[in-house]
């Protein structure tokens, strides 16, 4: 066979390993569209005021409240439940009560929430600006605290989802914001619903005095050990020993005890500790 022959059966065979090569992929991999249940839809509820237009029926565009009943009432086709429902859904249902009434062929419904008062989260406690807050499908709890300029000073580290479910019963979730620690929260650490209350209690404190750094009061972080509560003090000084060190802590009918811990040992609110000198 000819030379040309042999040079073009050898570019053939390079550009066929171009095209199936990963390593050459044309473009980054595709990633599947989330499902409707990996994504938090807004729902719709009393009060709210969704602006409702049809395509093509600028004479029907009006704005929309959702009454008591969980219904709107629309132009045409009367009284449609939307309460529960994401604006989408709500639209689908419209759409099908506008051909059922023969009043439309094939109607296209949009629908747009222009006030949510249904929507809402309490934020109580050492907030700067406690209160309630309208949220959307993609309000975090973290958004949320933004909103609210933070955190005081005196807030805990640990604060509280508190949910109540269909039955009325109210189930409290703690959430860790220092660790994110969810061990004990046992749904999406992010997750906001409508009646949800977020709350942030003051911390709990504790004292640390003799040869450390910076002797003083300090907010408890959940499940602080010694060795954490003296690096938060600012560390031992050089002429401290951390073989000489003592914690005070309250009892039972205002009564203390006094004893020699190591660095493992878990801080109680209000313990004393005290860094003495090294005897050497």
């Amino acid at each position: 066979m000819s030379a040309r022959f042999w040079c073009a059966f050898g570019l053939s065979l390079l550009m066929s390993s171009f095209l199936i090569s990963p390593a050459f992929s044309a473009g980054p991999p595709v990633v599947p569209a989330p499902t409707k249940s990996d994504v938090p839809l807004l729902q719709l509820g009393n009060g709210d005021e969704i602006k409702f237009q049809v395509y093509g029926q600028t004479d029907m565009d009006t704005v929309l409240v959702v009454a008591d009943d969980g219904a709107v009432t629309i132009p045409l086709a009367g009284s449609v439940k939307v309460a529960g429902l994401s604006p989408s859904e709500a639209a689908i249902q419209m759409e099908k009560a506008l051909k059922a009434g023969g009043y439309l062929v094939n109607p296209h419904v949009t629908l747009s929430v222009s006030t949510s008062r249904s929507q809402r989260v309490s934020l109580l406690g050492e907030v700067r600006t406690p209160g309630r807050y309208t949220i959307d499908s993609s309000t975090t709890i973290f958004d949320l605290l933004a909103q609210a300029g933070g955190i005081t000073p005196n807030g805990a580290s640990r604060i509280y989802l508190i949910r109540p479910n269909a039955d009325g019963n109210i189930t409290r979730y703690p959430i860790n914001l220092r660790g994110l620690d969810s061990s004990n929260f046992s749904l999406p650490v992010e997750t906001l619903k409508a009646g949800d209350s977020i709350y942030v209690p003051a911390a709990d404190h504790f004292y640390v005095q003799g040869e450390v750094s910076r002797p003083g009061q300090y907010a408890i972080d959940p499940d602080m050990t010694l060795l954490q509560a003296i690096i938060k003090a600012g560390g031992i000084t050089p002429r401290g020993s951390s073989s000489r060190i003592s914690i005070k802590r309250h009892l039972k009918d205002k009564k203390y005890k006094t004893f020699s811990a190591d660095m493992s040992e878990v801080i109680e609110p209000d313990d004393v500790i005290e860094v003495k000198e090294s005897i050497f």
